[in-house]
């Protein structure tokens, strides 16, 4: 007999791997004849190196793409990058290298690990969202939205740090400071281009009840839109500018959902950039300074919500419109000028918000509604009072004894009867600015010539290609110190003219990308083959791009519809948001408070007797160091897994076995080191059992299916397991059908213990059903042993295999196999016919010897068959 040849996982993978690039196996093109399917995960941005998290997305799809192919499926699952953007800016300035070739090197490795991890990606289709033939058409499409007005300029407010010469987004000012520079950020307001998402909030918001995505992501859609409808109505007053005119016509607009509080304004807060706090700023320098202030601080909602709430008054009054009462304004630094119309009503008595502002500036505070059986105290906040179900208005004069939304729809009649106010709908939502004043991101296509003004580049002279030899400097964009970049002749006037250095938001490059891979090389945006592979029928990600990502992608989708260049509403019919990649972390710390950490492999554990570690030591001084507990798999907290390391130790098969394997894929993965071990000896035991049985199998292949028991038996443990993976597949449980290919190995090594001359054909069915589930999640070995065993010949390559399907008669038993019980809890089992009645079972069961002795010579109160499965004698 010859030796069993040994499980050499890396050169198997590798020479697998050339197979199917010499084949061409992943070429996909479009095939009116079968079924489609689209499956694809959110690109990767080149950072350098993959991370687990990238190891466990990717295997997920691609473990869809290659069952649902043998299913009869044509799949595409394709791969790009998601190249532009601050962090290779960042790694320029730090290396000083120009960001395309940072880029591009970091692309052709992270290119390098997705093969060795063998994922069944369809490169034909690649490209970097850096490419001009890609952006040219990000650039088309703006000009195409300008004609249409969905584009538009305007000035907007933003951070500008004056050190690095550019706009910070909200994230990167910390405590006032910019993040890299630590220069005091200033608000600053300058003209930038917008798209106009708002038009679609209310389709946006509709269209999510038709999509197959997780509940929570639509629900953090829906917050995101966060339809309002309330009433928008003007404080009048009589305040000037300095030419004698009325601001804003006399009429200090805000919005209200509580219109049934209106008769309890106490006072209004303005943004620090209303037309008002400038005014009255003019000759007050301490307002000046608060303002000012106030324009230091964040523009985030979220910041809003949780920082300390700061106010001055402002010296100015507004009239309550339906009472004429006089009402104090104050500048608020909670009052955001880009939402709504800058201004709020103040309410104290009913919102928590307004309440502590009162509290803290001594203002006052009028209840006008009650609850029954609640009574008010302005010593402390009480949930009760922004009860708008159980509220009824008080003190609120015409309005007394309403409800809410009775309250609402009076306060908003008397308004418009006064021509101040109207119910209105709005939403949290706002057009999405898209400039940024970098360098590595797509040029926007505009010209500024001072005779004509603001023109778009012509179409034939799309792209306008980015150079890409710049090196930044932190000393601003770049672009705006490239002579042969800037100076253009002017498209409309043939005059020396300007060409705009803002570059688009990362975002576009995002929000269509999975439509250009329908369409690669296309000389349109997208052709007809996007017509035959959209919409995807499975979009897969992290839940981290459960907003602004997934919400962009929608809206540029249905703007392209609107444009007849797509025939769909939605982009994604389905969506996994797979769960995050956990691991042990460790630290030391200085006497600063500043923590060092270490990666585990470098951290030796002791244990306790129930496995909870105890101590940790650091391998190379023997020091011990502090056990931070479990997190995210991050660079910051040095606790990531370098997949190379793990492909080159254990082979691709084994690291994609474990990341499915370890749990379900929209749940958290905690990482162990053990639990990959564990992956790697199955594997090796599949090689075993297979190796072992080679010659069985072969010489059983053209057998006849026997009627032997233990082919019986067999077959029915193999399709009775098979028709739980199949099951499993189809809900993408993929750790089920990892735990259910183990069963069924379990099942072939005990039954192959003995004589495998009975079982027939039953033999190389079972192996072949075994090969062909665990082939999608470890697609190298499984192929190895299907050539090996001889398979091809019968059933073709195992990449295009008809896929495993149930033999239902292979469930069909003449003899059932029942638990029996007594009082409820197990004593033997026993085996009978399929048509045994209820007598029958009942004299089989109590000729069982342990039956006797629980029963302990009592009479048979009840007994309780559950039919093919248990009976439960009750005494």
């Amino acid at each position: 007999m010859n030796p069993i040849p040994t499980y050499q996982p890396r050169a198997l993978e590798i020479a697998i791997q050339a197979a199917w690039t010499a084949a061409d196996v992943y070429t996909v093109t479009e095939n009116n004849n079968k079924p489609k399917f689209y499956a694809c995960s959110m690109l990767p941005y080149p950072s350098g190196k993959l991370h687990m998290g990238h190891v466990r997305n990717y295997t997920i799809n691609d473990v869809m793409a290659r069952q649902l192919r043998m299913k009869g499926f044509n799949v595409l699952m394709p791969m790009g990058w998601d190249a532009f953007g601050m962090p290779a800016e960042n790694a320029a300035l730090n290396n000083k290298v120009p960001p395309a070739a940072w880029t591009y090197d970091n692309i052709a490795y992270m290119k390098q690990q997705m093969q060795a991890m063998g994922l069944a990606i369809d490169w034909s289709r690649e490209f970097a969202t850096c490419d001009a033939d890609y952006y040219k058409w990000n650039q088309w499409f703006f000009l195409k939205m300008l004609e249409k007005g969905v584009a538009y300029r305007k000035t907007q407010v933003v951070n500008w740090d004056p050190i690095d010469q550019t706009v910070l987004a909200n994230e990167q000012v910390i405590d006032g400071r910019g993040w890299r520079s630590g220069a005091l950020v200033e608000k600053r307001e300058i003209p930038g281009y917008y798209l106009k998402i708002t038009d679609y909030a209310e389709e946006l918001l509709n269209d999510l009840d038709e999509l197959g995505w997780p509940s929570r992501v639509k629900l953090m859609q829906e917050n995101w839109i966060g339809k309002s409808v309330g009433v928008r109505f003007a404080f009048t007053h009589d305040i000037r500018d300095a030419s004698g005119e009325l601001i804003s016509d006399g009429k200090m607009y805000v919005f209200t959902t509580r219109a049934d509080t209106i008769m309890g304004v106490t006072f209004c807060a303005v943004a620090a950039e209303h037309p008002l706090a400038t005014h009255a700023a003019q000759n007050n320098p301490e307002l000046q300074t608060f303002i000012d202030k106030c324009k230091l601080g964040s523009v985030m909602e979220a910041d809003m919500a949780t920082m300390e709430k700061e106010g001055m008054n402002t010296g100015l009054q507004v009239k309550h419109p339906l009472t004429g009462e006089m009402i104090d304004v104050w500048v608020g630094n909670y009052v955001l000028m880009s939402y709504g119309d800058g201004a709020v009503m103040g309410v104290p008595a009913h919102d928590e918000r307004d309440f502590a502002f009162a509290l803290k500036y001594d203002l006052p505070i009028k209840q006008v509604v009650t609850v029954d059986e609640q009574v008010y105290d302005t010593a402390a906040w009480q949930d009760w009072y922004a009860d708008k179900e159980h509220g009824l208005c008080i003190h609120s004069g015409a309005y007394d004894g309403l409800s809410f939304k009775d309250a609402v729809q009076k306060v908003a009649a008397d308004l418009s009867a006064k021509g101040l106010g109207e119910l209105k709908t709005t939403y949290r939502l706002r057009d999405w600015g898209i400039s940024r004043q970098r360098y590595w991101g797509t040029p926007i296509p505009l010209i500024h010539c001072d005779s004509c003004g603001v023109v778009p580049v012509p179409e034939k002279d799309l792209p306008v290609v980015l150079p890409t030899d710049c090196i930044p400097d932190g000393s601003g964009n770049p672009l705006n110190k490239r002579e042969d970049f800037l100076h253009v002749d002017c498209p409309s006037c043939g005059k020396s003219a300007r060409r705009e250095t803002d570059t688009m938001d990362t975002f576009i490059d995002s929000s269509w990308y999975y439509m250009r891979y329908t369409s690669p090389n296309s000389d349109k945006m997208v052709d007809e083959r996007n017509d035959y592979w959209m919409p995807m029928d499975q979009y897969i990600g992290g839940i981290e791009h459960a907003i602004l990502h997934l919400l962009y992608a929608r809206f540029w989708t249905k703007v392209m519809r609107d444009m007849g260049l797509v025939k769909f509403n939605e982009p994604f019919k389905n969506l996994l948001t797979q769960g995050m990649v956990l691991n042990e972390t460790y630290y030391r710390e200085d006497d600063t408070g500043r923590k060092s950490w270490f990666n585990p492999a470098d951290v030796e554990v002791s244990f306790d007797d129930k496995g909870r570690p105890v101590s940790a030591l650091l391998k190379s001084d023997g020091q011990p160091v502090h056990i931070g507990g479990t997190e995210k798999m991050a660079k910051s907290k040095n606790n990531g897994i370098d997949p190379q390391a793990l492909i080159e130790q254990y082979g691709a098969d084994t690291a994609r076995l474990f990341t499915m394997f370890a749990a379900p894929p929209e749940q958290t993965l905690e990482w162990s080191d053990s639990g990959v071990e564990g992956s790697h000896r199955f594997l090796k035991r599949v090689w075993h059992f297979c190796q072992t049985q080679k010659d069985a199998i072969a010489a059983q292949k053209d057998a006849e299916l026997t009627p032997s028991t233990a082919a019986k038996d067999l077959r029915f443990t193999v399709h009775s397991l098979l028709k739980q993976i199949n099951f499993d597949y189809d809900r993408l449980q993929y750790n089920t059908v990892a735990s259910g290919a183990m069963k069924l190995l379990n099942e072939l090594e005990a039954t192959c213990k003995n004589d495998v001359a009975p079982l027939g054909k039953a033999l190389p069915e079972s192996v072949s059903i075994l090969l062909r589930v665990l082939y999608p999640i470890v697609p190298h070995l499984t192929t190895q042993l299907w050539n090996e065993l001889g398979y091809v010949a019968s059933c073709g390559e195992l990449i295009d295999a008809p896929w495993a399907t149930v033999d239902e008669s292979a469930l069909e038993r003449n003899d059932i196999t029942y638990m029996v019980q007594v009082n409820g809890k197990l004593r033997d089992q026993l085996t009978a016919p399929k048509t045994a009645d209820n007598d029958a079972l009942q004299t089989l069961a109590l000729e069982l010897a342990p039956v006797q002795k629980f029963m302990e010579g009592k009479p048979i109160k009840k007994l309780i068959v559950v039919p093919n499965k248990l009976i439960n004698i009750v005494v």
